[in-house]
């Protein structure tokens, strides 16, 4: 049994696309005259509730690599929808597809459960020929977006911003509004590379430690000695520390609101004026490290909701996560608004700047981040590189490290709350369906994430974000899911607690309940989870000011909660949004009754 909201077909080539140049890629070629572009700004206000969208296939060529995509209006990526808080909507969804089913999913917009589009769960989808209506109240108000939750279509170009104006007057009202999508193009189809991880896990890493590396890395630790004996650790698990994604810029452009790093896309300004930048990541597998070099951002929005403005000069944005930045730029001068791949394999630009035609300069990418033993839940680094009180010089990937019955667990966060009741599973085993159990998880909310930590600027992390009023729902949580995301990526197997979803039966809660979820990362990989219909507060310290979020990053190797209320009834989705860590068994269904 497969998840219900995508459907696969067979294998059809394996194909590198090589020739990366300096700058880590190819050149670009003008895009075909079918290709649609995006609008420079966001759309004009408008009293429209109603809207006709047309899914279908065009011809599009990006950087030398054409793909008949799947989109709407021609349009990668497909139009920006803008849509006024109170107002009900009604988006008529027809799809001209030939011989394949679609869907539209409302990325974080609260809505009854047979609006969100995800077929199997919220509806059956749309067959071809046909024409459904969504049709819901608009309640809330920011940046969000939507994609297909069919067949895999969001990986090869269906997605697109949503903007929602408020009701109240924005207090951070701009001149100029742009939004920013992130995203990847690739004319590989997503399952031959789905099957080429795998036949072999590191099939498109193509940067891994060398001879000519560990200078670098004896400096980094302190000694020659540690970094031989983190290197060993490592090569005995039988993983690689510079597994930082899944999928590369090997076969992957990147780019930014459709267009790749040579085409440039811009936004203009007069010097002094205040713009709003609305970044959005609809890539299906990269997280994205943001900055503008010579300007600050004001952060004021998270996930479509506002935040305490937070000065910052580059943050991550992973998978289906939304932040609005503020920025003044000052100089009558071009800036580049700048995203690098988190494993620095490539780039999406674009520019800011007085007059049409300016580019600004493009800054070299920061080094590739390397994972340590923390993001194997191996607790924190001591200076030099050892572990703090363990002996790692006896540990292998086979060691039975699921027996924790014995383990004091008072010291967790959470986990003795007054008449709280715990659905614990435990840690899972070690088997063909998880590859590691994190000993020690880390509370890892203050870091801005690997490869971010002292580079000289300031870096946004989660602890910074606090909610501009109290939440809605001031009772503590009557008791508490532990999940853990595991997976084997030798056999590439994502799941939660140690099983797919095949595997797997729904959870449960209860109409109008409250609830923790703990979050326990066992795998050395990042996962934007995202849970469908509901409200997911981010407990980071910021007490009844906790930030609301609609897709949570859980850090290798960490732990982290967050609290819901089941508000909605229905079947929801709960799942990583890396699709293809969902499409492989990450993913479960939440049922409220």
């Amino acid at each position: 049994m497969h998840i219900p909201s995508r459907k696969r077909g067979g294998l059809t080539r394996r194909r590198f696309v090589t020739g990366l140049g300096a700058g880590g890629l190819v050149s670009a070629l003008p895009r075909s005259s079918h290709a649609g572009t995006m609008a420079a700004g966001i759309p004009p206000a408008t009293s429209c509730a109603t809207w006709n969208l047309s899914v279908g296939r065009n011809r599009i060529e990006i950087d030398r690599k054409v793909l008949h995509a799947p989109c709407i209006g021609g349009s990668v990526p497909a139009p920006i929808l803008r849509w006024r808080e109170g107002d009900t909507v009604a988006i008529n969804v027809t799809n001209t597809l030939r011989d394949e089913d679609t869907s539209l999913h409302w990325h974080g917009i609260r809505l009854p459960a047979n609006m969100d589009g995800v077929p199997g769960l919220s509806f059956t989808g749309i067959p071809p020929g046909e024409t459904f209506t969504y049709r819901f109240p608009v309640r809330q108000s920011g940046t969000y977006w939507y994609h297909s939750h069919s067949g895999m279509q969001e990986a090869q170009g269906l997605y697109g911003a949503i903007v929602i104006d408020p009701v109240q007057p924005d207090p951070h009202a701009c001149t100029r509004d742009y939004v920013i999508v992130l995203s990847e193009w690739t004319d590989v189809p997503p399952t031959d590379i789905m099957s080429n991880l795998k036949m072999q896990d590191d099939y498109y890493v193509f940067r891994q430690r060398t001879a000519a590396s560990f200078p670098r890395e004896a400096r980094a630790t302190g000694s020659a000695m540690a970094a031989l004996k983190d290197r060993l650790a490592w090569s005995r698990m039988r993983m690689a520390a510079t597994d930082i994604s899944d999928v590369t810029g090997i076969i992957y452009t990147y780019l930014l609101n459709g267009h790749a790093p040579d085409m440039n896309w811009s936004g203009l300004f007069r010097p002094g004026e205040r713009v709003r930048l609305r970044f959005i990541n609809s890539s299906s597998m990269t997280f994205f490290d943001v900055r503008i070099p010579g300007l600050e951002m004001l952060v004021v929005q998270a996930d479509g909701n506002a935040v305490e403005p937070v000065p910052v000069d580059e943050f991550r944005i992973g998978v289906a996560e939304t932040y609005d930045v503020i920025v003044q730029p000052k100089d009558s001068r071009a800036y580049t608004i700048f995203a690098q791949s988190e494993d620095r394999t490539g780039y999406a630009r674009g520019t800011l700047a007085p007059q049409p035609g300016m580019r600004g300069t493009v800054p070299p990418m920061d080094p590739r981040p390397v994972r340590t033993m923390i993001d194997m839940g191996m607790g924190d680094m001591k200076p030099g590189g050892s572990m703090k009180g363990m002996d790692m010089s006896d540990m292998k990937k086979d060691d039975d490290m699921a027996d924790m019955d014995g383990m004091d667990m008072s010291s967790m966060d959470h986990m003795n709350a007054p008449h709280m009741e715990v659905d614990d599973p435990g840690p899972p085993p070690l088997n063909v369906e998880n590859q590691n159990v994190a000993r020690m998880p880390a509370d890892r909310l203050a870091s801005p994430g690997d490869g971010l930590e002292h580079n000289g600027r300031r870096v946004l992390n989660y602890t910074q974000l606090r909610a501009t009023r109290p939440g809605t729902d001031p009772r503590p949580p009557s008791r508490e899911i532990i999940m853990h995301l595991t997976g084997n990526m030798e056999r590439y197997i994502w799941g939660f607690n140690g099983r797919k979803f095949s595997e797997s039966g729904p959870i449960r809660l209860k109409l109008g309940e409250r609830v923790r979820f703990t979050l326990i990362n066992d795998t050395m990989m990042e996962h934007p989870i995202h849970l469908h219909g509901l409200w997911s507060e981010l407990e980071n310290g910021q007490d009844e000011y906790r930030p609301y979020k609609h897709t949570i990053i859980s850090q290798p190797g960490s732990r982290l909660s967050y609290l819901v209320t089941a508000d909605v009834p229905g079947m929801w989705a709960y799942h990583c949004h890396l699709m293809l860590h969902m499409e492989m068994g990450m993913f479960r269904t939440v049922i409220v009754s």
